[in-house]
């Protein structure tokens, strides 16, 4: 099932820039996810479990490589936001 998360980031860095943007070239790493970044939260569609599957690596790396941040992530399950 097709599916779509928007998740925005929050670090608890004065750098927050360069680390959302480091989020986002991350995201784009997945061949198999479509990655629209916005001005305020960054798009994911693709396949649900593969979805979800990173939503938890990107968080996983993002704690272990920049630090504490705050995410905000809406799920849309089935909807395939073009």
């Amino acid at each position: 099932m097709i599916s779509t998360a928007e998740i925005s980031m929050y670090p608890f860095q004065e750098h927050y820039k360069a680390l959302i943007k480091e989020l986002i070239g991350k995201l784009k790493t997945y061949s198999d996810l479509r990655v629209t970044p916005g001005s305020t939260s960054t798009v994911i569609v693709g396949d649900y479990d593969r979805l979800m599957e990173c939503v938890t690596e990107i968080m996983r790396w993002s704690y272990e490589e920049q630090g504490h941040a705050v995410f905000v992530v809406k799920f849309l399950p089935g909807y395939d936001a073009k």
